[in-house]
């Protein structure tokens, strides 16, 4: 049988329990997508592999980009990147910050390589999802051009954007809500549901 392959590459969020589990899979968002793809599709071996890492920023992930990505030749990458890009600009702001535009450009290398080097490769963007359980808090109005971003590049590569940013703010606008996160940042199991929910419903369409 055929195997597919998805690469999910990304920070803390992503990595979630991986170094713990014995499969390298976590337990996050990404062992639900897992769970999702192993059970929705039981005639295709699709292999889900976490490539999470706490604490990366863009930059941080580009240092590992080819042995994480290009070297693993995935049928899909998804990437979800961006909260410590701005996060470190409130919690760390004595360190070098990547800003807006720096992140556009690094993530549009990052995409362009792997275009080059796996060209049958799907790409599916995740957005940044949020930094404190409050619309309006300083981190979430900072996230939006990063946001807008990842749909920037979405375009140029023709890649498919799972809207976790717009799904959290449209949940945390709603009268009757539970905590999604333990932190503002880092997500609980409901917080792992919902981004699993909107992946699966960006992306089914492609697997």
């Amino acid at each position: 049988m055929e195997s597919t392959k998805i690469v999910m590459i990304g920070d803390s969020i992503t990595e979630w329990g991986r170094k713990e589990d014995p499969e390298d899979i976590g337990t996050g968002y990404v062992r639900l997508v897992n769970n999702y793809v192993v059970t929705a599709f039981p005639g295709k071996n699709i292999k889900v592999v976490n490539k999470g890492v706490g604490g990366d920023r863009i930059t941080d992930m580009a240092d590992r980009w080819e042995k994480d990505v290009l070297d693993e030749q995935p049928d899909y990458v998804s990437v979800s990147i961006g909260i410590n890009d701005v996060w470190r600009q409130l919690d760390h702001p004595e360190m070098e910050q990547v800003s807006a535009q720096r992140f556009t450009d690094i993530y549009r290398e990052l995409l362009t390589r792997v275009k080059s080097e796996v060209p049958s490769v799907k790409v599916i963007l995740m957005e940044p999802t949020i930094i404190e359980e409050d619309t309006d808090s300083p981190g979430n109005k900072m996230l939006k051009e990063y946001v807008s971003a990842v749909h920037k590049l979405a375009e140029e590569f023709s890649a498919v954007v799972v809207p976790t940013h717009t799904a959290f703010i449209k949940y945390l606008e709603t009268a009757r809500r539970q905590e999604l996160t333990t932190d503002g940042v880092h997500m609980n199991s409901k917080g792992n549901m919902l981004m699993a929910v909107e992946w699966v419903k960006a992306v089914k369409g492609l697997l």
